[in-house]
């Protein structure tokens, strides 16, 4: 079993940053690979990163490549969101995810996700 924490959200003006964080408990933590997804109001889940847990490869959506970066401190059973250059259609509730899915982007392939962390960018 693993549980997921997110935290780190809150609310940021346009152009501005914010580091989300994600614990994790659990002692097979270094052995999932993490995802995060995002939900906007009246929208689905999207998918935003994910960073495997063997060679540290990571994918990001278009939306957001180039202005968040993933990471993770298997020392620390956290992994982290870098979000820089925020913009509004940033503003989501943020949730991490971990499993060892085939398709990376798929919210059915994650085996454990968190509670969410709201993040609001304002213009």
């Amino acid at each position: 079993q693993v549980q997921l924490v997110e935290s780190g959200g809150g609310l940021a003006q346009a152009g501005g940053s914010l580091r989300l964080s994600c614990a994790a408990s659990g002692r097979t933590f270094s052995r999932y690979s993490m995802g995060w997804f995002r939900q906007a109001p009246g929208k689905e889940r999207e998918f935003v990163a994910f960073i495997s847990w063997n060679d540290g490869n990571s994918y990001y959506s278009d939306s957001v490549k180039g202005r968040f970066t993933i990471s993770r401190d298997n020392a620390k059973n956290t992994v982290y969101l870098q979000m820089n250059s925020l913009k509004p259609e940033d503003t989501a509730v943020y949730f991490c995810a971990a499993g060892n899915p085939q398709r990376v982007a798929w919210l059915s392939q994650y085996d454990y996700w968190g509670q969410g962390t709201q993040v609001t960018v304002s213009s």
